[in-house]
């Protein structure tokens, strides 16, 4: 499946050179080419009034009126990012925004194909959990605990929740969590296209142990898991309310 990607930068040698870039990879469907913010925000509201998504933005930092970086902040919905600029300044603030990749201009096709693999890699990867598969009661896997290899049931799995270098995992058959040496990222990797998801940046959910979502706050049994406003939409759509 082809992620369908918009350019966006006030210079039109700039956008010439994106396009061309864009037309030689063959995963990206080329939407639009947008001269500012305001262009992109009109061009991506009239595809989701059509029902169509913007899967992948090429977004300069430095326009007039709106810059890159307000542009993403001011997103209800989350595509993904790939910031190409002149300015190695907003870096940090840019990975601050969870953008896939920062590349600085010029750029060559290589790094830029790069940063286009990297997106694809996601891009499946949600593509895939969209359609999870069915979880058996015996499938599981094992964790280090408590100088134990301990066996943790996938179907019993209510939440996950990330402290640091540690994961702690609640599961419906008993009233302590399970603290294993893990990050988020490997737990996470581990549940492609499982019925899970990340939540937040602390909380990995069950999709099919929530009972209720109110105020960004998901309700499973007694336990009260946030919600950050950049998932919200995707969990709406996972969970079918959207």
């Amino acid at each position: 499946m082809n992620m369908r990607c918009i350019a966006v930068d006030d210079e039109p040698l700039a956008l010439d050179l994106l396009e061309d870039n864009i037309n030689q990879v063959p995963f990206l469907e080329l939407v639009g080419r947008c001269k500012n913010a305001f262009d992109a925000i009109e061009l991506i509201q009239k595809e989701k009034a059509e029902n169509r998504n913007i899967d992948l933005i090429f977004l300069d930092i430095q326009m007039p009126g709106i810059t890159g970086v307000q542009f993403v902040k001011s997103m209800v919905s989350n595509p993904m990012i790939i910031f190409i600029t002149a300015y190695d300044q907003f870096a940090i603030e840019g990975f601050d925004l969870n953008v896939i990749d920062y590349l600085l201009k010029p750029v060559s096709f290589e790094r830029f194909l790069k940063a286009c693999n990297r997106a694809n890699e996601l891009f499946q990867l949600k593509e895939s959990s969209g359609n999870p598969k069915v979880l058996t009661p015996d499938e599981h896997f094992f964790v280090n605990a408590e100088y134990s290899l301990v066996k943790v049931k996938y179907a019993e799995i209510l939440y996950i929740e990330g402290l640091k270098d540690y994961i702690k995992i609640y599961v419906a058959s008993q009233p302590r969590p399970i603290i294993t040496r893990m990050t988020m990222k490997s737990i996470e990797e581990k549940f492609a296209s499982l019925p899970f998801m990340r939540v937040h940046k602390s909380y990995i959910v069950s999709l099919n142990k929530i009972e209720s979502i109110r105020n960004l706050k998901i309700s499973i049994g007694q336990h009260l898991i946030p919600v950050s406003e950049q998932f919200s939409d995707e969990l709406l759509r996972r969970i079918g309310s959207k």
